[in-house]
């Protein structure tokens, strides 16, 4: 069952699960269900493993939910409750829909993680292959001890994480499908529901005064996608729409952003207006009348189609701008002046002295900023480069006594008279002799060496690769000692099963091989070894398990 330290969300009862009753728990990591009358869970999901929930139709007979995981695989949940059999399913979905896209974010960290500790270790990809492609252990048991720095980083990484920026289109991209009924269907994913939040606030804000206690989620985006706030080129729009109000807030910021004007002052948007002829040709340089007397239908259509689209860029940036850079600009445009100080001869304004340097420029281009360094001044350099000289003083040979000395020892050499029958007795010599010659005891080292030389370096480097993948599973058999929980007994268990796969399928294939190309030597001996004294512990631990039951 779930652990001491997790937290259960939700508890859902009379849920089936291939034809067998059992409870839905909805913890802080995971989503697990286990039968009635047993104390384990048979299904359990982490968040960051399922890629999307799916729910059958309205009209359907059985309320289903249906998780699929990023490995392809599905698990589907039959609410059998007749009196709460839909509101727990809509209870149980819009709690996942606040849980998985914050681990979704996670999973794709951990992943980036994973490809880059794969490309940066040669060794480590190889290991990767020789265990998880060739299926000796899982995925989840390869990277178990592996991962441990990024989730202890997640904190600081979510602070200095830049956020992501909304695309301009991702209205657009809502296509709709035809439900076979004379209707519309429209798919909401959490990042397409955070992005029209972030990027129409009353929208957010309609949501939260009616969901869910005057409207269900469902029947709220549904009157979203009918109101005349989402087709806003429509020009008679209804009395009863919820999202009135939004459209006035809508329009009045759009107001105040026209009053506000543009805040780059290098930008000049009178530049972009169709001009027939330039000034000074004859041309009138009134501008056409705008009043609503003088426009026609088609005129106000496009003006409202127009008007929507710059209202929906300017919603976007403003969504994707950090609020330190906006409390900045408005900083700088509060203690700015209008270009016509005293200074001005001198001084650009503040704004747009700091767009002229970000225009002429670069960062990358300019030099780095090294620390000063003070230069060293040396009077004498020989004290600098031997060092300091002692006070005390010494004593030094001369050239003669040198000279004496060399003179001595070669009278002593010629002056030698070697006595070779006292040196050594015969038996040493000849135990000497034979530890000397071709296979005896001194001589087993450079025996060593011409097997090591014989042996390919093709089959060296698979014997490499065992041992790196033998390692690897050993480790983790040797970590589940002392058995002292039903997870680990399980895991040892398992791992006891993966070093014998790992024998079969690795082990004996590259035994053969070498047998194939006549080397009698067996290289594989201390592998043997190893395994042969991970299976003797596995014995002793089983025996003296039964022992406890019996």
């Amino acid at each position: 069952m779930a652990s001491l330290s997790e937290e259960v969300l939700l508890v859902v009862k009379k849920v089936r699960q291939r034809k067998q009753d059992g409870t839905l728990y909805l913890m802080t990591e995971r989503i697990a269900w286990g039968p009635e009358g047993k104390d384990r869970f048979t299904v359990s999901h982490l968040y960051a493993d399922i890629r999307c929930q799916k729910i059958s139709p309205d009209g359907k007979a059985k309320i289903q939910l249906q998780l699929v995981l990023h490995t392809g695989e599905s698990t589907t949940f039959h609410f059998s409750n007749e009196s709460s059999a839909l509101k727990d399913r809509e209870a149980t979905k819009e709690l996942l829909q606040q849980l998985l896209p914050k681990f979704k974010k996670k999973a794709n960290k951990e992943l980036e993680e994973k490809n880059r500790m794969l490309q940066e270790d040669p060794l480590l990809f190889q290991l990767y292959k020789d265990l998880v492609v060739s299926q000796v252990i899982s995925a989840d048991e390869f990277w178990a001890n592996r991962l441990g720095d990024i989730n202890n980083t997640d904190s600081t990484l979510n602070n200095s994480k830049q956020e992501v920026g909304i695309s301009g289109a991702f209205l657009a991209d809502i296509r709709p499908q035809t439900d076979g009924c004379n209707g519309l269907r429209y798919n909401l994913t959490a990042d397409i529901i955070e992005s029209i939040f972030r990027t129409y606030p009353a929208v957010k804000q309609k949501y939260g005064e009616n969901v869910p206690h005057n409207l269900t989620e469902k029947e709220f985006w549904t009157r979203f996608f009918q109101s005349h706030y989402f087709h806003r080129d429509r020009i008679n729009t209804g009395t009863q729409d919820i999202f009135s109000e939004c459209a006035k807030q809508d329009e009045k910021g759009l107001k105040s952003l026209v009053v506000q004007g543009v805040k780059n002052p290098l930008v000049n948007l009178l530049s972009l207006e169709d001009k027939t002829l330039d000034e000074g040709y004859g041309a009138s340089t009134t501008l056409p009348s705008t009043s609503k007397s003088n426009r026609t239908v088609k005129e106000s259509s496009n003006a409202a189609i127009i008007k929507r689209f710059n209202h929906h860029s300017a919603m976007v940036l403003a969504a994707g701008s950090r609020k330190g850079e906006t409390q900045t600009d408005q900083g700088s445009e509060t203690s700015s002046t209008d270009g016509n100080s005293r200074d001005s001869d001198f001084f650009q304004p503040p704004i747009k002295k700091v767009k002229l340097q970000e225009a002429l420029e670069y960062e990358d281009l300019q030099g780095g900023n090294r620390p000063k360094t003070v230069a060293l001044n040396l009077k004498k350099s020989d004290r600098y480069a031997h060092g300091p000289v002692p006070l005390q003083s010494q004593h030094y040979k001369t050239s003669q006594d040198i000279i004496n000395s060399v003179n001595f020892i070669r009278n002593e050499m010629i002056n030698y008279k070697p006595n070779l029958t006292q040196v050594m007795s015969s038996t040493a010599a000849s135990s000497a002799i034979a530890a000397l010659s071709p296979g005896g005891v001194l001589m087993r080292q450079g025996t060593q060496q011409t097997i090591n030389q014989m042996i390919p370096t093709e089959v060296q480097g698979e014997l490499k690769h065992l041992y790196a993948a033998a390692g690897e599973l050993l480790r983790h058999f040797w970590s589940c000692f002392p058995v002292n929980s039903p997870f680990l007994e399980e895991k040892v268990i398992k791992m006891k099963s993966n070093l014998e796969k790992f024998q079969i399928t690795k082990l004996r294939p590259f035994q053969e091989k070498i047998q194939r190309q006549y080397l009698s030597t067996n290289l594989t001996g201390h592998l043997e070894e190893m395994l042969q004294a991970a299976y003797s512990k596995f014995h002793i631990w089983q025996t003296r398990r039964m022992l406890r039951k019996t």
